[in-house]
Order: C-alpha cells, then sequence, then structure tokens
C-alpha cells in the first residue's frame, strides 16, 4: 500500500491495521489490509461493494475474528473477540444494517445494555434523560418511549448514530450512515463529525458520496477485491478515486440512453390514502424512466407499495396496459406485469437465509411448476443464467444471498423480478449503499429494460441520479405531486423550488 507523501496525519495514532486477512468459504473477504487512523482525523473507506469495507470493520467491531494481521490500538497489539471488547477499547460502530430491536422504545435502544438502574430496577427517568441528550445530537426531536418498529428507515438510522455516539467513544466507525438520510440531516451529522473531531475522536467513514468525502475527510483508504490499493489525500480528484476502485475509469456516471416512448404501460389516477398521500395521478409509458422525487417523508414509497398492492389505499385506481387492478393484491399486480425493488432489501426485498439461486427463483416459481413438481433444473440453470447476465459476484448460485456484498444483494433483488419479465419494474431507492462501480451496471439493467419496451418508475432521494436517469420527473411534497418536468426541463434548482413548495397537508383520516 502506499501513501502520498502530502497527507499529514492529524494527531497521535489511535489505530493500526496490519496486513488482516479474513476469509469464509470459498471467498477471501480481506486478503492483506493495512491502514491506520490519527486522533482528529476522519479517514475514509472507499471501494465497491464487495471490496471488503464491511468486513473489515466486523473485524474491527468484534463480530468477525480476523484469520492473519493484526490490530493495534494505542501503540499494543489487542484480540477484538466481541463487541462488548470492542467498546472497552473506545471502539463504537455504525453498522450498515441497523441493529435495533424494533419491539423496544429509542431510548431502550439507545442505551441497550447499559440502562441506568436504581435499587436493581432499570431508572426510566434517567434513562429517557439520557437518550434525550444523544437524540439531540443527531436532532431527533421525538419521545423517546416512541417504538423503534414504528419509525422509518431514516429516523431508525439516527437512533443507530445516537446509540453510537452514547458510547463516548475514541474511535468511531460510520458504515454508510448517510445512506437513507435527508441532505438537512447529512448536514447535522456532517457537522457532528467535525463536533467530534475537534475533540480528538477519530472517525472511519463508509459513504460512496464523493461530495461528503471530500467534505469531511482527510485521508481516504481505496480497497479493491480485499485488498488495500493506496492511501491518498481526500481532496484526490473523483477519477483517480473511480480509477483506483475499479481498476477502470468510467466517462459517464449516468449512462442513460433516451429514446421515443411508446404505449402507455402503466396509469395511476386519483391514487388516495388518507393520512399519508392524496390525489396521486401519473402513468409510464413503453421506454421510459419516470422518476419521483422529494423529501424523506413526502410518502413516495407509499405510492409505489400501494401501486404493487402491498398496502392498501382508499380511492382511486391503478390500471397496466389498460386493465384495473383489483386493490391490495400483490398476485394480481404481478400477474398484470408489475415488479418491485423495495427500498429495504434486507426486509423485504430477499430471503437473507435462502441461496442465490432460491431467491432468483422466487418470483419465477409458479412458471418452473407443473401438477405441483417444480423443475428445479429449469430454476438452476434460470438462476445461472441470471448471475452471468447481470454480473452478480458470487462463488456459485448456492452460496447465502446474506453473504453477498450490498450491491450484488441488490442485482439479486432486481434479477428476481428481471426473470418475470415486468411490463414496469417499480424501483425504491434502488442505488442505496451501493457503489459507484455498481450503479452504474444497474443503470444498465434499467436502460436494458427500456430499451426492450418497458417502463419504469423509480423513487430516489439522490438528485442527481434523478436528473440523470429520468425522463420525467415527479415532485412529491406532504403527500401530493406538486409539479411534474421534462428531462430538458429538469435543473437541481427546478427540483427543489417544488421540493420545498408550500401545500396544504395530506388530510388525516
Amino acid at each position: 500500500m502506499t501513501e502520498s507523501p502530502t497527507v499529514a496525519p492529524v494527531g497521535p495514532e489511535l489505530l493500526r491495521v496490519e496486513g488482516l486477512v479474513k476469509k469464509f468459504p470459498g471467498v477471501v473477504a480481506l486478503g492483506g489490509v493495512s491502514f491506520d487512523l490519527h486522533a482528529g482525523e476522519v479517514h475514509v473507506l472507499l471501494g465497491e461493494n464487495g471490496a471488503g469495507k464491511s468486513t473489515l470493520i466486523k473485524c474491527l467491531a468484534g463480530v468477525y475474528q480476523p484469520d492473519g494481521g493484526q490490530v493495534v490500538v494505542d501503540g499494543r497489539r489487542v484480540s477484538i473477540t466481541t463487541s462488548a471488547r470492542a467498546e472497552a477499547l473506545g471502539i463504537a460502530t455504525i453498522h450498515q444494517e441497523f441493529n435495533l430491536v424494533p419491539q423496544l422504545s429509542i431510548a431502550e435502544n439507545v442505551l441497550l445494555g447499559r440502562q441506568p438502574r436504581k435499587l436493581g430496577l432499570v431508572d426510566k427517568r434517567r434513562m429517557y434523560a439520557e437518550a434525550r441528550v444523544a437524540m439531540a445530537w443527531v436532532g431527533l426531536d421525538l419521545d423517546p418511549r416512541t417504538p423503534v418498529a414504528g419509525l422509518g428507515v431514516a429516523r431508525q438510522q439516527l437512533v443507530e448514530i445516537a446509540k453510537a455516539l452514547s458510547l463516548d467513544a475514541r474511535v468511531l466507525i460510520l458504515d454508510e450512515p448517510t445512506a437513507a438520510l435527508t441532505d438537512a440531516e447529512v448536514d447535522r451529522l456532517l457537522e457532528l463529525m467535525d463536533e467530534l473531531r475537534a475533540h480528538g475522536v477519530g472517525l472511519i467513514f463508509i459513504s460512496h458520496h464523493l461530495d461528503e468525502i471530500r467534505r469531511i475527510g482527510d485521508r481516504v483508504t481505496v480497497l479493491r477485491d480485499g485488498n488495500s490499493v493506496g492511501t491518498v489525500p481526500a481532496s484526490t480528484s473523483t477519477d483517480e478515486l473511480v480509477r483506483m476502485m475499479v481498476g477502470r475509469s468510467i466517462e459517464q456516471q449516468y449512462p442513460r440512453e433516451r429514446g421515443d416512448a411508446g404505449d402507455e404501460l402503466l396509469r395511476v389516477e386519483h391514487l388516495t390514502s388518507h393520512g399519508r398521500f392524496d390525489d396521486i395521478s401519473l402513468s409510464v409509458r413503453a421506454g421510459e424512466v419516470v422518476g419521483i422525487a422529494g423529501l424523506v417523508g413526502a410518502g413516495r414509497t407509499e405510492v409505489l407499495r400501494a401501486i404493487f398492492g402491498a398496502d392498501a389505499y382508499d380511492a382511486g385506481s391503478v390500471a397496466v396496459r389498460g386493465k384495473t387492478l383489483p386493490r391490495h393484491d400483490v398476485q394480481a399486480a404481478i400477474g398484470a406485469g408489475l415488479g418491485l425493488v423495495p427500498e429495504d432489501r434486507k426486509a423485504q426485498g430477499l430471503v437473507l437465509g435462502a441461496s442465490v439461486g432460491e431467491n432468483l427463483g422466487l418470483v419465477a416459481l409458479g412458471r418452473a411448476t407443473k401438477r405441483g413438481i417444480v423443475n428445479r433444473r429449469w430454476l438452476w440453470q434460470l438462476a445461472a443464467d441470471t448471475v452471468d447476465d447481470l454480473s452478480i459476484r458470487t462463488p456459485n448460485t448456492q452460496v447465502l444471498v446474506k453473504n453477498l456484498s450490498g450491491g450484488n444483494q441488490q442485482k439479486v433483488v432486481m434479477g428476481k423480478w428481471l426473470s418475470a419479465d415486468p411490463a414496469v419494474l417499480l424501483l425504491d431507492e434502488p442505488t442505496r449503499g451501493v457503489d459507484v462501480g455498481a450503479r452504474v451496471e444497474i443503470y444498465q439493467l434499467v436502460n436494458k429494460l427500456t430499451s426492450s419496451g418497458r417502463g419504469v418508475l423509480m423513487v430516489s432521494s439522490d438528485l442527481p441520479e434523478v436528473l440523470g436517469m429520468c425522463d420525467r420527473i415527479l415532485v412529491m411534497a406532504q403527500g401530493r405531486i406538486v409539479g411534474e418536468l421534462t428531462h430538458q426541463e429538469a435543473t437541481q434548482d427546478a427540483v427543489m423550488a417544488l421540493v420545498v413548495k408550500d401545500v396544504e397537508p395530506t388530510r388525516v383520516n
């Protein structure tokens, strides 16, 4: 590993990783990773999904035990065998996938295992008071007694951040903490990181957003195929960082192939769900990508789920190829030609305990079954072909899908639906937590769909993605569509002007 001579660490060394190795059956996740972290520094780990970033931080968090190399904390070689041991060494981690107990309150999650006690019982008054302090750090203005199960993805992420910050750690690891946050929430988090850095905390930051890296980072260590490629200043050019990550240059970040729209495939008229969204009307034509932009909480995910039949709605209609679908009927939606790639791929898009092949065959299972007998050979071949077509990185289709990287898991979710040949694919945050290389591959899959006469309806909080990939953009605010822009009309300023438009909130039933 090489390091630029212009990089100057901020304070004394807190943590050093030397030649770390971690192997799984059939996979070398880490082949020898080295980097160091200093007090008051934000050290960014950058790399494609599958490069080894999450495995590395799980070794530092005590989740995995490395097979080789060493970890040095404060100049002493240490063995991090449990999460409690990591915390005792002053290392706290915010994992990419949530580590919360949904049935418990925000306060109970923030102080899980560390609840203050009085006379042998949990001191709830003190617990709520301490939780409020941690929640205030991240701008989470809610009752600490609120159950986590009722929170959206963005607020659950903020609970995770509050939980980690409450540990008063000297080393804080953040694995994609901004993936589900709004711009305002991201700004607050980056401000918090600056405050922690000023107090001598060392931060390890994983993000695929290069603008965030330049804004907050000091040094960047790039990982590729389980190895550390090099450490460079955070000011290094985008082209160079991408070249280090993927071994090639990406000339076009959003490779949208636009053509003329064809026949109408999807029509939604006056769709209403009291308290969530109101009077939603839209259409998607063949060869078209229609985007839905807006802030978290605008009702975008709820609209997609209602169109797909996953959630009930109170009024309006959904029609595919002119045929009106029954309400709240997922099987009817699938039969008509709809597919949904959900926002939370692990909870809603995958069966984590099943193999890659089994997940890829879920939607096609009916086609593979005759007289109650499943043609397993046909399903295996379908899965193998999909893995090849989508460049899913897995040793074989028998690997459990939970062992794949986030980007490859997302391609499995998409592949599951592509095998069903949908007329319209509904995409909810399709590149959340996905690196720049895998993003381009997902965009190419979108192009493949539309060039074959299919349509795409996409929700995304990534405004450049919406601008780059969508032919038309619908903007939602407070549960309503407040404007529509063509690709030619759409700019960041034009979209944001509609996003913050003052509209009457949707009525609550």
